[in-house]
């Protein structure tokens, strides 16, 4: 009878001390999936800010025309022409050493049609160096050249969107597209651009895959444009890698405020000073974010201990026994860390595959784009397998420390 009443306790003390480690490894569990789930969020972000950054052009200069309502446009006007084409040759002939130049005017389009469909594409008309400044990419034919500039060619390059609203899956090279009433002949299609986002620190960030290209010449002499509007939308400027960057910058400022008389109707973005400010913005997001996530390591600790702490109150007399027959302090210090680093380990090898699913869903839920890096299922293993050491540590070492004489007579 004592010894089936002996067997129930101690199996319902096992039971316990069970449940209560199930609990704290659920613990470390969340906390390790917590903290790679909102670094892959941090890791997807700055991704995406690097490919805005690389078609944007690290080492671009854009010059911006400003919008205005026409009451203002009109004081304006009185004072500076705007963004014109004469800008870019004075820009061309100060600045050293020279940059590949390219300017783009948006064409106001009320219709772009195919022998057989239609689209609401974006008209560009860029100079030809635009397609190398901007990064893009052809899967078909070829971009417009300098002479097709001069000559105010009426050929065009469709984005990938653009060519599979006017043509489908079919053939779209030397095809014709109608844009308002002049036909142009498709030279080239560009590979899809892939970019997710419409704003980028405050900048305006356009999806090239909807735009049709034209020549500048073109786009200025065979389409309508209202007298007071500028000549140019942009001008891009991609500075040599022999050049500093903020040293140019400020000259094509200096040149350009002196140029419009001091009006400020043109803006100045540079993109490596975006990508710098975003950096900076999302290494505090991540360090926030990492440090909200390891709380829940934290209380995963204080569970470890407090459960370790109540496994020796529970276990004085096993303890007792080793003790007796033998065991030295070393041995049941080493006993309980290799508990307590047991859980850590193993909540932190289950919190992984929570991280990864956690991101997965995210990204599905909420279409942001998500990337667990391994620096993140490093550091969180790491952090959750060091808990579980320091955490371990004051309850090995109280249960080493019971007098063995004293733990045979507790009941």
């Amino acid at each position: 009878m004592f010894l089936t009443e002996s067997l129930r306790v101690a199996f319902s003390n096992l039971i316990r001390r069970k449940l209560r480690s199930l609990l704290t490894m659920l613990g470390m569990i969340f906390g390790v999936g917590a903290v790679i789930a909102m670094l892959s969020i941090g890791a997807g972000a700055e991704e995406q800010s690097l490919k805005i950054i690389e078609n944007l052009g690290i080492r671009n200069i854009i010059i911006q025309a400003r919008e205005f309502k026409t009451a203002e446009l009109q004081q304006i006007r009185t004072e500076s022409l705007g963004l014109t084409l004469r800008d870019l040759e004075a820009l061309q002939s100060v600045l050293n050493p020279q940059p590949l130049t390219s300017a783009k005017r948006v064409v106001k389009a009320y219709q772009v049609l195919s022998e057989t469909s239609r689209s609401d594409s974006r008209i560009l008309g860029v100079s030809a160096p635009y397609y190398r400044i901007m990064n893009l990419k052809l899967i078909q034919g070829a971009f417009f050249l300098p002479f097709d500039e001069l000559s105010a060619s009426q050929v065009c390059v469709l984005g990938m969107s653009a060519r599979q609203k006017l043509f489908g899956f079919g053939e779209a090279i030397d095809k014709r597209v109608k844009i308002n009433d002049q036909w142009f002949k498709v030279i080239g299609v560009l590979a899809d651009a892939n970019i997710e986002k419409q704003e980028f620190e405050g900048v305006k960030v356009q999806n090239p895959n909807n735009d049709i290209y034209v020549p500048i010449t073109t786009a200025i002499k065979k389409f309508e444009v209202d007298t007071l509007e500028d000549e140019l939308n942009e001008i891009i400027l991609q500075v040599a890698p022999n050049a500093d960057l903020r040293e140019q910058s400020a000259t094509v400022s200096n040149l350009m405020a002196a140029m419009h008389r001091y009006v400020d109707d043109f803006s100045l973005v540079v993109p490596e000073q975006l990508l710098d400010q975003n950096q900076k913005t999302q290494r505090i997001f991540n360090i926030v974010m990492g440090a909200i996530a390891s709380i829940s390591l934290l209380v995963g600790g204080i569970g470890i201990m407090n459960i370790m702490l109540a496994s020796v109150l529970e276990r004085t007399t096993e303890i007792g026994l080793r003790r007796a027959i033998g065991a030295r302090k070393r041995d049941i210090r080493l006993q309980f860390m290799v508990e307590s680093l047991a859980i850590s380990l193993i909540g932190g090898l289950i919190g992984i595959a929570t991280g990864y699913t956690i991101s997965q869903m995210v990204a599905i839920f909420s279409g942001w784009n998500t990337i667990i890096t391994s620096a993140s299922v490093i550091v969180s293993f790491g952090v959750s397998s060091m808990v579980g050491l320091v955490f371990g540590l004051y309850p090995a070492i109280q249960a080493s420390n019971v007098d063995p004489i004293e733990c045979l007579r507790y009941e």
